[in-house]
């Protein structure tokens, strides 16, 4: 097939957030635990599994036409890539992540300018150089290859590493100095491949359904029936996205409204839309939810 897009998807920590987030945009990946090239059920797309740090080096020399990985990687990288959309999701939950200054808890170190000198060990290295130019800061970057956490005081001095809840950073008796940088998932397009007109249609139409389930995750819907005299009533009581879609039914005394609503909300709503005079409340989860 001459139209195919080229998409890597994120190995490791956003790996399962990811194929589910592509389940609920309506794609069925299936990643078999010998394979990094996981199918999917649209004959257009081939995918391929990658580290989310080398995704913006193979999107950005074109081996793969598009991919899906944060803003650190692709700060890291120095890639020239198109950001299609921003996509905040995580292996826990649904908040940037951080890139963080960390030493033991009982270090001397507590701002930038105590790194003088000293031994800091990070899979950012170029992030890493940035954060102490900025502050004015010689130290030893050195690159660490995993189990970063680890490596204080014995074998470095700091570390900058990646949290999204800090958990790991305390279990090993560490604490946060500074944060370096803020970082959420991106959908990046090769240049050359977004230059082409369906592999661009093709990357946009994607986008677009993964940042609508993104904006369904804590929206749910709402249905009511309602006498007509009372309308006025529970539409005060609705916030909504736009303005409630309001249907006759075969009754014309009565009306449905139908809307979408913060989920956050419903628990306190729905005992005063009982009270305005609402029948048959129905709500229901969403898959998407197209802004």
């Amino acid at each position: 097939m001459s139209n195919v897009l080229r998409l890597g998807i994120p190995k490791g920590s956003l790996e399962a957030a990811t194929v589910e987030m592509f389940a609920k945009a309506g794609y069925n990946i299936r990643i078999s635990s010998r394979s990094y090239y996981p199918t999917i059920d649209d004959p257009e797309i081939e995918c391929t599994l990658i580290r989310a740090q080398e995704m913006a080096r193979y999107v950005g020399e074109g081996l793969l036409d598009a991919g899906l990985t944060g803003l650190d990687w692709i700060l890291e990288s120095g890639e020239e890539v198109v950001e299609i959309g921003e996509l905040v999701y995580g292996k826990v939950g649904r908040n940037p992540l951080r890139w963080v200054l960390a030493v033991p808890q009982d270090s001397p170190i507590q701002k930038s300018a105590d790194l003088q000198g000293k031994r800091i060990a990070t899979e950012a290295v170029k992030m890493t150089e940035r954060y102490l130019a900025k502050h004015g800061v010689q130290a030893l970057i050195e690159f660490s290859w995993g189990a970063t956490e680890v490596k204080p005081p014995r074998l470095a001095d700091a570390i900058v590493e990646i949290t999204e809840t800090g958990s790991s950073l305390r279990a090993n008796n560490l604490r946060i100095v500074d944060t370096v940088c803020e970082t959420t998932t991106r959908f990046i397009a090769n240049p050359q491949s977004f230059r082409d007109a369906w592999k661009k249609a093709k990357i946009q139409r994607l986008c677009l359904l993964l940042k609508s389930v993104l904006a369904a995750e804590k929206k749910v819907g709402l249905m009511l029936n309602i006498e007509r005299c009372r309308l006025d009533a529970v539409l005060e009581l609705l916030p909504a996205l736009n303005r409630p879609t309001i249907a006759p039914l075969s009754d014309d005394h009565w009306c449905a409204v139908i809307t979408v609503i913060d989920e956050t909300v419903v628990r306190e709503l729905i005992p005063d839309l009982i009270m305005a005079g609402a029948e048959g409340i129905v709500e229901y989860s969403l898959n998407k939810v197209v802004l």
